[in-house]
């Protein structure tokens, strides 16, 4: 596939908020872990006064909307996204603040100047960007000397591999992008960041609504094979691997902190 190509069909898969919304309710309804990962992720940010900040892929700025506080250190806050509907949407949630702009961006084609960010954010971003070499050094790039890049993304062992093995019999294959994962994540940063520290969200979900399972899965592009297989039958095994009336679902989720 193309570079332009996939640039398309990652702006076609997040040209509204649905699909994302869709898996984003499932996490807050059925996660073990009740801190929440985007909560988690903001914990390990360090801002200070005065700090300007780009985020990279900020999708619905869900993250931002209840951290006032961290929002108040900064005096520049730039929320890009490839998807200009995203864009739109973080907007809505977050609002017209005075010092939050709004913008989109091809993390390929940064249009900032070199040595203009204390902290640059790619979160559950990078393994859809086409050339990753040009997109991080882009990130090295507008990033200040001794600034931060903060990046969270998957590992490899986690819902979809466990949904694809379940319904692998019927043809199920786990087609997930594996371009930048937990498991490959620090040897692809190394070529561009001296100090990477990788920390791992323990987590896990506890499905007692097959309803929304099935809605979930339907949302991801990675499970293109599910569609050939009836859903009764996706519902089928499910309740079948459900006990006490609960699925449970393993995650794996995380993220770098480069310097």
């Amino acid at each position: 596939m193309s570079v332009i190509n996939d640039k398309k069909v990652v702006q076609k898969q997040y040209e509204n908020a649905t699909n994302l919304n869709t898996r984003i309710s499932l996490h807050d309804k059925y996660s073990v872990n009740k801190q929440g990962f985007g909560n988690w992720i903001v914990s390990y940010y360090q801002i200070t006064e005065g700090m300007r900040i780009l985020e990279l892929g900020c999708g619905t700025g869900e993250m931002w909307k209840n951290q006032i506080s961290l929002l108040n250190q900064c005096s520049e806050l730039v929320l890009t996204d490839i998807s200009a509907g995203m864009i739109e949407t973080a907007r809505k949630k977050i609002g017209n603040l005075e010092h939050v702009t709004y913008q989109v961006v091809d993390i390929q084609d940064i249009p900032f100047e070199s040595n203009s960010f204390d902290i640059v954010i790619a979160n559950m971003m990078l393994y859809h960007v086409p050339d990753m070499k040009k997109g991080l050094s882009e990130v090295k790039r507008v990033l200040k000397e001794g600034g931060c890049f903060y990046c969270a993304t998957y590992g490899e062992h986690g819902i979809v591999q466990y949904i694809a093995d379940l319904l692998k019999p019927y043809g199920a294959e786990d087609s997930t992008n594996k371009n930048f994962t937990l498991q490959n994540g620090k040897q692809i940063l190394a070529q561009y960041f001296s100090l990477i520290e990788k920390k791992e969200y323990m987590d896990s979900l506890e499905v007692t609504n097959i309803e929304d399972m099935l809605e979930y899965i339907s949302s991801l592009s990675s499970m293109s094979s599910i569609s050939k297989i009836e859903k009764s039958v996706i519902k089928k095994v499910l309740e079948q691997n459900m006990d006490d009336g609960v699925l449970k679902v393993p995650k794996e989720y995380g993220m770098f902190i480069c310097k």
